[in-house]
């Protein structure tokens, strides 16, 4: 049974997306303001977390900031605004998908089973018995590790939110291959997924400022202008 957590300071949405969620057999966990939703996610193991922007005591950006300090979990935000800005900002945070209120229940929904299937779909791939050397891939000075989803470089490990981790997969796996950037839009969000191209570029540069030593100059995941990304081995 799948654990999410929503974080919302009104309580009306809060009450509708706890039992429509509990309905489909979910369990779910509440808060109301930023350090109540922290402290959630520190203790517990939660599947996916659904978190509002706007909240009293500690913003969801900053929440969704600390979080991945010690957790990959699927983050999807909830926001009010509807200026793009604040979309790719949530998402520059770390957070994997957002939605804008008012929103359908029904759309929640949809995006957290489009997320599960995912995550299942990655792990079942990570798990094959059939090719186990697969599950590691060492290039260079990186080394993933695709069961646990923990990259280290140079024996220093680093911690990427689940995004990142399957950007650099999908690259590392393919070296010298250019993706567009849709393609990779595709390949990771999934054809569902609502975002336009510039969440790859948010999430290529986030990446290039965890595993490169210069990120202006990257000598891992490079730029093929007017075209996309891919990985020099």
């Amino acid at each position: 049974m799948a654990k999410i957590l929503v974080v919302d300071d009104e309580k009306l949405i809060v009450k509708g997306l706890r039992f429509s969620l509990m309905q489909d057999g979910y369990q779910v966990d509440t808060a109301y303001d930023g350090e109540e939703a922290l402290a959630k996610a520190k203790g517990n193991d939660y599947d996916i977390i659904l978190l509002d922007v706007m909240l009293p005591k500690m913003d969801g950006f900053e929440v969704c900031q600390q979080i991945r300090e010690f957790s990959n979990v699927p983050i999807i935000m909830l926001t009010a605004k509807s200026e793009d800005m604040d979309k790719i900002l949530g998402l520059d945070y770390g957070a994997d998908d957002y939605i804008t209120k008012p929103f359908n229940v029904l759309e929640v929904k949809a995006r957290i089973k489009a997320i599960m299937r995912r995550t299942s779909a990655s792990r079942k791939e990570a798990g094959q018995p059939e090719a186990p050397k697969s599950n590691v891939i060492e290039s260079r000075e990186l080394r993933l590790d695709c069961d646990n989803r923990r990259l280290s470089i140079s024996g220093r490990e680093i911690n990427l939110t689940s995004k990142e981790f399957e950007l650099l997969e999908l690259l590392v796996r393919h070296p010298g291959k250019v993706y567009g950037r849709e393609e990779l839009l595709t390949a990771i969000w999934g054809q569902d997924f609502l975002g336009d191209v510039r969440t790859v570029d948010v999430h290529v540069r986030r990446l290039r400022e965890k595993i490169e030593p210069n990120p202006s100059e990257p000598k891992y995941v490079q730029t093929k202008w007017g075209i996309g990304y891919y990985y020099q081995e």
